[in-house]
């Protein structure tokens, strides 16, 4: 008799571990894919430059809430799971500038020169290990 209930035992906690972590595995799927979704809808897509400017503040909020490490330019560095780089290349200068760039000399100047102004997100790279959004980069189209 206690045999029987060991192995009932065993099985409920063998059930349990495997249900917890298919679980677990599928919300945090799900969690990725909802990030993921916000940034995709930007891909070939035309933004003007004031999507391009709330896009920036998001990437710079979730970068500072994932506590993302600087480096001693103060660029992001890349952590491999969840930091998100992006790079926008202007046909002003013909050079290319970091979200970081942007965001220290002030949202709200880029605003002010870029918001009629066309952006185009031309790239999108993932993280290997999360499968999360690690890379965007933009091109002024008009100008």
């Amino acid at each position: 008799m206690k045999k029987i209930a060991i192995f009932f035992v065993i099985i409920i906690a063998i059930v349990t571990f495997v249900s917890y972590t298919y679980l677990n595995y599928k919300m945090n799927y799900n969690n990725v894919k909802r990030e993921n979704m916000q940034y995709n809808s930007y891909y070939e897509q035309e933004i003007y430059g004031t999507d391009l400017s709330t896009l920036i503040n998001r990437i710079a909020d979730s970068n500072i809430k994932n506590n993302v490490e600087k480096d001693e330019k103060g660029q992001y560095i890349d952590n491999g799971k969840d930091s998100i780089k992006m790079y926008i290349k202007f046909t002003d200068d013909n050079d290319t500038h970091s979200l970081e760039e942007i965001y220290q000399s002030g949202v709200d100047n880029f605003m002010i020169y870029y918001n009629q102004i066309k952006f185009k997100c031309t790239d999108i790279q993932y993280h290997q290990l999360t499968n999360k959004v690690s890379y965007m980069f933009f091109e002024q189209i008009t100008d």
